[in-house]
């Protein structure tokens, strides 16, 4: 099936350039759809995907091994345009696919032939497509509106249909090759992870709990773990990330502890922490280390096991429970999962018993709370407004946007970073000040050999610009007033807490939450 109307001819990637252009010069929300949209009616079916990705500032393909260096010494551009979008999706799927002796060599040969057919229009969009430098402002939400304007739907079906896939590419091709029907079949799947949903900031429990409806509401541990989603179908289970990353090999107790609940068809959300012997949480990179190792399993968890502890369910034997009430989805739960197995939690009829839960969870060396309403649906992808996270201490989640050449005895490691807080006028991120406070040499070499995979400047300048990728949870003292800085703030006494690996550029804080807190005067 097909939409009506849509042209059926092979798209440019001079058109798909243009359009970006367009849309980067553009300040009107309204007025990037409608660019977008009038680029996605004229795709071919096999060109949704690729010009839906590089529309958003992304390969299909995500990351094909090309860097900064390998696209020096390019021919230069072609005369006429005449690269299609599906030749260049080939293209650079051959090139991502390249690997062992020789394949640096080949993937040079494989970028000059694409560049070469090129037009400096286009040459000047790959580039920035392949550095992850195009800022062209077609994010997530405008893309998702742009793909329900040419598709002739509701945007409130492609979003939902978006938080269900957790790919808007498939989404984007489903509606545009296949309209309301084509979205209809994207329903919770076991073995497809879901975008989870998340907790807005609240400066107290006060305030959440006025929040989340002034009446009775839920009160759970804030665990500082990694965020999992478990998905059962009978013998067989699946640990995917908040970033929706297949982490099943490396975390066998949580599958363990999975397989053994009285249901055969489950989706979980949770969390995966180490824990020490008395109970108490073991520091966040020590469990974000064992995540994220690949090496021997069993060793690895006889030295650092994980507790799987889960605090909702969306789906049981055949039941999507996303719509159902928090409530609802508790009162399930806890009829599946034994209570070692579940987050710590209250029902507060008022403010008292959550403050002193508070003090309860901080007691035990747990981040804060989150205060959930009993009647909010499971809003996958969204910070919801039924879901208010209280954190005391004075933490941010930013993104690295560049770094600076250690010297003395950090010679040789990139070590001052440069950070920003997403910005919510725009694509970009606004710099807040500088840090290498708090890192150890563990996470020096981690992070520089990270770093060096992210540049976009060569590694021979003093300062290093990343790709804006790189998430870090980062304590201070204070926010004041800085001329220095773009966004007019800067961070006091900012230094390193940990690497958020579990976590994207898009959920970093943001620009209006430092300037609240500046307002607040409370850090």
């Amino acid at each position: 099936m097909s939409v009506p109307g849509r042209m059926m001819r092979l798209v440019l990637l001079h058109d798909v350039a243009a359009t970006s252009e367009s849309v980067a010069a553009s300040s009107s929300r309204l007025a990037k759809i409608d660019a977008l949209a009038a680029c996605l009616r004229r795709l071919a079916p096999g060109e949704i995907a690729p010009a839906v990705a590089y529309l958003a500032g992304e390969l299909r393909q995500r990351q094909i091994g090309v860097g900064w260096a390998a696209l020096r010494d390019l021919p230069g551009p072609a005369a006429e345009p005449g690269l299609t979008v599906a030749e260049v999706d080939a293209a650079c799927g051959v090139i991502g696919a390249l690997a062992g002796p020789g394949s640096q060599a080949e993937r040079r040969r494989g970028l000059a032939e694409l560049f070469g057919r090129a037009t400096e229009r286009e040459q000047r969009f790959l580039r920035a497509l392949l550095t992850g430098e195009l800022r062209q402002g077609a994010l997530e939400g405008v893309m998702a509106d742009a793909v329900a304007r040419a598709a002739d739907l509701p945007a409130a079906a492609v979003r939902r249909a978006v938080l269900l896939r957790g790919d808007l590419h498939a989404v984007a091709e489903a509606a545009l090759t296949g309209g309301a029907a084509g979205l209809a079949a994207f329903r919770p799947r076991i073995g497809q992870p879901l975008r989870p949903m998340l907790a807005q900031p609240a400066d107290d429990v006060d305030a959440a709990l006025a929040r989340a409806g002034g009446g009775a509401a839920g009160v759970e541990q804030k665990l500082d773990g990694v965020r999992i989603q478990v998905h059962r179908s009978g013998a067989d289970a699946a640990v995917f990330t908040r970033s929706l990353d297949d982490i099943t090999d490396r975390v066998p107790e949580v599958v363990e502890a999975t397989l053994a609940l009285p249901a055969g068809a489950l989706i979980l959300d949770g969390e995966a922490i180490a824990l020490r012997a008395d109970g108490r949480p073991l520091p966040f990179q020590v469990t974000a280390g064992r995540v994220g190792s690949r090496g021997e399993t069993d060793r690895l968890r006889a030295a650092v096991p994980l507790s799987p502890v889960f605090f909702d369910i969306l789906h049981a034997d055949g039941a999507d429970l996303l719509d159902e009430p928090g409530e609802l989805r508790v009162a399930a739960l806890a009829g599946i999962v034994p209570e070692p197995l579940r987050i710590g939690r209250i029902v507060a009829n008022g403010v008292e018993p959550a403050r002193a839960f508070l003090a309860e969870a901080l007691r035990h060396g747990h981040e804060g709370v989150v205060v959930k309403s009993l009647a909010t649906p499971y809003e996958a992808g969204r910070r919801g407004g039924g879901w208010l996270k209280v954190k005391p201490r004075h933490t941010l989640d930013l993104v690295v946007l560049a770094a600076e050449w250690g010297h003395g005895r950090r010679r040789g490691w990139l070590s001052n970073l440069h950070l920003g807080a997403r910005d919510t006028a725009g694509p970009g991120f606004v710099m807040l000040g500088k840090t290498f406070k708090g890192l150890t040499d563990q996470m020096l070499a981690w992070q520089t050999e990270r770093l060096r995979e992210l540049a976009v400047t060569p590694l021979d300048q003093w300062v290093v610009q990343v790709r804006p990728e790189l998430v870090v949870e980062i304590a201070f003292d204070g926010v004041q007033r800085s001329p220095r800085y773009p966004g007019g703030l800067a961070l006091r006494f900012a230094r390193v807490k940990g690497y958020r690996t579990d976590k994207s550029a898009a959920d970093a804080d943001t620009i209006d939450m430092v300037r609240a807190i500046h307002a607040a005067g409370r850090a």
